[in-house]
């Protein structure tokens, strides 16, 4: 089936087990409300699993992995072969999302989706997933970063990872990426998808100058002009001036609204991708939940773009994931908490009412 035909398909999460999810936290024999976002993100995977006894207990964490060739434009301050190093160091457990993931309980799938080179030194504790599409994407200032096809092959294999882990189990998926340059990927298409100025969705990514951040800002913005990328259609915008990882990650948010699992966002550059795939299947977004604001310039605005809320504000800004594995606990907590704890009819006191 094409891919537009599964997207047409693709229906809300059930409003009727959201409503029975609120009506248990209102039983639950605490204070109305009082966890917050917490509250409203069970309600929210009770409504994608179909029921009201969510189960998050076998989590991922997909990781994409990509080189960007806009990287030769000196819009970093580290070099590509960066890129190998991490990945490889992912399969290790050696990165700080893998520790993060390690105490979180959560299983971390590194995927080379276009890493620029042959990954010989990678370890076993999280085996590479080999999806290799291109040793990386092209330049955009001077062409289009990827075809079509490459395009859509990578949001396809987004989808089919999303579908293999529903089939092994997996209730809850967490999105991280890997790729030299992906900031600047990622400015440049949010900036396309929100008809904003390349300046307001650019930030220093890991590190730049101010010299250099200007630099950033030109080239994205000399890209976007060159290409014209069509804002309504994310699988253009994604070809011309974004990145192997992005459509990739696109594919993930979209195989959770396919196959019904939720899917946390990470930061800034899993949150574009996010933004994509509701351009692209604008249900697609209420499978989504978002972990934290990124300290990303434009982190907060595309939260709010796609309807979120974040319930973490710590300036972070790491990438790989690290965002999303903060919130894992958390969620964690609030599930222990909605499906153990006692009701107010159980220990015979009355209940909470709202004013």
């Amino acid at each position: 089936m094409e891919l537009e035909e599964r997207l047409v398909n693709v229906v809300q999460p059930d409003k009727r087990v959201m409503e029975r999810a609120r009506e248990r936290w209102n039983q639950v024999a605490k204070p109305l409300n009082s966890l917050g976002m917490l509250e409203e993100a069970v309600v929210k995977i009770a409504g994608i699993q179909r029921t009201e006894q969510i189960g998050i207990d076998k989590k991922a964490l997909v990781i994409m992995c990509a080189d960007n060739g806009i990287v030769e434009e000196g819009v970093t301050q580290t070099g590509q072969n960066v890129t190998a190093v991490v990945t490889e160091n992912f399969t290790k457990g050696d990165a700080c999302v893998c520790i993060m993931a390690e105490r979180a309980g959560v299983d971390v799938y590194p995927v080379d989706i276009g890493v620029a080179g042959e990954l010989e030194n990678c370890g076993d504790k999280y085996p590479l997933i080999q999806k290799k599409i291109a040793y990386g994407t092209r330049n955009f200032r001077n062409e289009e970063a990827m075809s079509k096809r490459e395009t859509k092959a990578a949001i396809e294999t987004g989808i089919q990872i999303v579908g293999t882990l529903k089939k092994e189990g997996y209730n809850l998926i967490a999105t991280g990426e890997m790729g030299i340059g992906n900031t600047t990927t990622s400015s440049a298409v949010g900036a396309v998808l929100l008809g904003v100025d390349g300046k307001v969705m650019t930030g220093k990514g890991a590190g730049l100058s101010e010299e250099g951040l200007k630099k950033k800002i030109q080239v994205i913005e000399e890209g976007i002009l060159y290409h014209k990328p069509n804002w309504k259609d994310a699988v253009d915008v994604l070809s011309k001036v974004g990145g192997l990882d992005l459509a990739g990650l696109t594919g993930v948010f979209l195989g959770g609204a396919i196959y019904h699992v939720p899917v946390v966002i990470d930061g800034f550059i899993s949150a574009v991708a996010a933004l994509a795939a509701v351009n692209l299947c604008p249900e697609a977004g209420s499978y989504m939940l978002a972990s934290h604001v990124s300290a990303e310039p434009a982190g907060e605005m595309i939260v709010k773009q796609l309807g979120l809320q974040a319930p973490i504000c710590a300036g972070m800004c790491l990438g790989e994931g690290t965002g999303a594995m903060a919130l894992m606990p958390m969620l964690d907590m609030a599930a222990d908490i909605y499906g153990r704890m006692s009701t107010f009819r159980e220990i015979e006191i009355e209940n909470y009412q709202p004013l």
